[in-house]
């Protein structure tokens, strides 16, 4: 028997030229593509890469990770700030914009960064992960304000964490005693699975409620490996919520929401909220008229379990918060059921 040398792990894709050697990209694109790179954070994974089709120029996994030259592009309704954070940031790693919870941000690295992100011009930069003073000016905040029933952990990603420095992070909020939820949102599950281990499972084991949204936008996200992670933190005892995108190009029809909803649930992750794309810059290409995404909504109403059906949910533009921008069945002329038929209410009968 011939020895083989060990075949070297995998790394994550960082660039244009590394996109171009793993045959994502042509070569020809990676100097004009660089300038790309050069403003928004670029990493694709090993999985998310190995679900890519090259020879699909309308792949929807390529679409979301891959770098593109429209986003350059600048629209007038772009906003380097298009939800408002920066306006309800009290302290650094701080937003507070509603009475009862906070955005708590400690980390700005992410696995693999999204095109279409609405941090996209903080997410991966030098300043990626809060110092110890910052840390504690933040968890300070928290403490000082007793109305804050729940700590939302996002960011960039929270479990790109080291397992003990997360564990210790959600200690100190579950000392806190008017906290009452923890939540986290990452895209991990569905990018890099293999960092839901033990130790990370050992680190969510929290006295506090905790929740874990997932961000995944295709069906296709949830390979074997995927799902293998989405069972390993249910069978934590994790409660999992499913976050999703709604852009053009990637789940924009009803067959790709359908089946992304769909996946979702039969991997024990609730639908919760169905985002329509923030005014991030160089996001224009992704974004669809409002209407749409209704006709989407009820689509989905009439074809899907009610365990399928996620709020429609839009972040109004400068800090205002967010508001469901779904269909309405109810008008004057009376109720419409799935199938599009209206019916007064209350019945004749019963007037």
């Amino acid at each position: 028997m011939t020895d083989r040398p060990p075949v070297p792990p995998r790394r994550t894709l960082r660039s244009p030229a590394a996109l171009a050697g793993a045959g994502l990209i042509r070569p020809e694109t990676v100097e004009s593509l660089a300038a790309v790179a050069e403003r928004f954070s670029v990493a694709v994974t090993p999985l998310l890469a190995d679900l890519m089709d090259p020879a699909d120029p309308n792949d929807p996994i390529a679409r979301q990770f891959l770098p593109d030259l429209r986003e350059l592009e600048a629209t007038p309704e772009d906003h380097p700030d298009p939800i408002g954070d920066q306006r309800f940031s009290p302290v650094k790693g701080i937003v507070h914009r509603y009475p009862d919870r906070v955005l708590f941000t400690p980390i700005l690295h992410c696995p693999v960064y999204c095109r279409f992100c609405f941090r996209r011009e903080k997410v991966g930069g030098g300043e990626a992960v809060l110092g110890e003073a910052d840390l504690r000016a933040a968890l300070d905040y928290i403490r000082a304000h007793d109305a804050v029933w729940e700590v939302v952990i996002t960011g960039g990603d929270p479990l790109m964490l080291p397992p003990a420095r997360l564990a210790a992070l959600l200690a100190a909020l579950d000392a806190i005693p008017h906290v009452a939820v923890i939540r986290l949102h990452s895209r991990v599950p569905i990018s890099d699975p293999a960092r839901i281990d033990d130790a990370l499972l050992a680190a969510l084991d929290t006295g506090k409620a905790l929740w874990l949204a997932v961000h995944c936008n295709h069906a296709r996200e949830l390979t074997a490996a995927a799902e293998a992670g989405l069972r390993r933190l249910s069978r934590a005892g994790i409660p999992l919520l499913g976050q999703t995108v709604l852009l053009r190009g990637v789940n924009d029809d009803a067959a790709s929401l359908e089946a992304v909803m769909r996946a979702l649930v039969r991997n024990r992750v609730k639908p919760y909220y169905l985002h329509h794309p923030d005014l991030a810059p160089g996001t224009g290409h992704f974004r669809l008229p409002i209407a749409a995404g209704q006709a989407l909504m009820r689509h989905l109403r009439g074809r899907a379990s009610g365990l399928c059906q996620p709020s429609y949910i839009l972040d109004i533009p400068g800090g205002h918060g967010k508001s469901p921008i779904g269909p309405a069945y109810l008008s004057e002329a009376g109720i419409e059921d799935w199938q599009g038929q209206i019916h007064p209410y209350p019945p004749p009968q019963l007037r």
